[in-house]
């Protein structure tokens, strides 16, 4: 029994030894093949940008797998100008042009899908994003890509959508409320304290009100396009330089003396601290979505028409 008991011990002794020697050697094999695979200098370039968002534009983050972004957005009316602007609505403060709330959730690191509500229009809106290219540190891939669609629609009263037309309470339909956002997001992250974005964009409004420019005779477009830029400059750990612009290629929004409108520039500073991402800018673009500052920008940073706002991020793990 005890020369039994003395066997089990020499062999289990010699099976844990000639394991722990076939444990290294398959370590140092897999360790020779990563360093094959992956050699120095290919990691895929992170944080090119903070949050989802540089102000008004997309950026190429998602939403980590499994995580909930929770957003609040906030823009207050006219800092100057004459449409309210001024002291005695301390500088647009005491108005709100656009709020927005959202929640986007990563499905995988590289898919986000959202929904978020806005005062703007009452558009109630889903998104959708997919970064689909990693810029990497050996500049064989040299930018990052994602593409992102949003499709929105407003509830409000058929009054308020038709207002101004003949529009006839028979051919009214619901889907007259609806519009589409499709980008893609080209980024590079050109240093660490340097990033810098394009933003190829076409919106789509299934219903538009038959106005016209009387310098051009240009009508009111059911499609849109846009090319939108955006950078962020890192000045400290913590503290960063936020801008983006976006140039509507519109007949009917050029020199527009009945409606005149504007390119979307808004200007800001993101500051990180802890849990969350904050956001303090200002801007001309009086909504906040694609869906309402693309076609509706009507205010001149040169006439006081631009606006305070900030947002704060908050990321849940699930």
């Amino acid at each position: 029994m005890k020369r039994t008991t003395l066997k089990i011990t020499l062999l289990s002794g010699l099976f844990c030894i000639m394991y722990g020697v076939s444990a290294l050697a398959q370590a140092d094999l897999l360790s020779l093949l990563d360093s094959v695979q992956k050699p120095a200098g290919s990691e895929k370039v992170v944080a090119t940008f903070k949050t989802s968002k540089v102000i008004n534009a997309q950026s190429t983050e998602t939403v980590k797998k499994k995580t909930l972004d929770f957003r609040i957005t906030h823009r207050f009316g006219d800092a100057g100008g004459e449409a309210g602007g001024g002291f005695h609505t301390w500088y647009g403060w005491d108005n709100i042009s656009d709020v927005r709330i959202a929640f986007d959730y990563g499905i995988t690191d590289r898919i986000t899908v959202g929904i978020a509500r806005s005062k703007f229009d009452e558009n109630i809106d889903g998104t959708f994003k997919y970064r689909f290219l990693d810029q990497t540190t050996d500049n064989k891939v040299p930018v990052s890509i994602a593409l992102y669609e949003n499709m929105a629609v407003t509830p409000e009263l058929n009054s308020l959508l038709y207002a101004g037309t003949t529009v006839p309470s028979s051919d009214q339909k619901f889907a007259d409320r609806i519009s589409y956002v499709n980008q893609l997001i080209i980024a590079r992250k050109f240093n660490s304290n340097f990033s810098f974005e394009l933003l190829p964009t076409y919106m789509h409004m299934n219903f538009v009100k038959a106005f016209v420019n009387p310098n051009n005779g240009a009508v009111s477009e059911n499609d849109l396009y846009a090319l939108g830029a955006g950078g962020r400059i890192k000045i400290t750990k913590r503290f960063s330089i936020i801008a983006d612009y976006f140039y509507i290629f519109s007949a009917y929004r050029t020199n527009n003396p009945i409606t005149p409108y504007y390119m979307p520039l808004a200007i800001g500073i993101e500051i990180e601290t802890g849990g969350h991402v904050f956001h303090i800018d200002f801007t001309n673009a009086s909504g906040i979505n694609e869906n309402a500052f693309l076609p509706n920008t009507t205010d001149s940073w040169l006439k006081g028409g631009f606006k305070f706002g900030f947002n704060i991020s908050r990321v849940f793990n699930l």
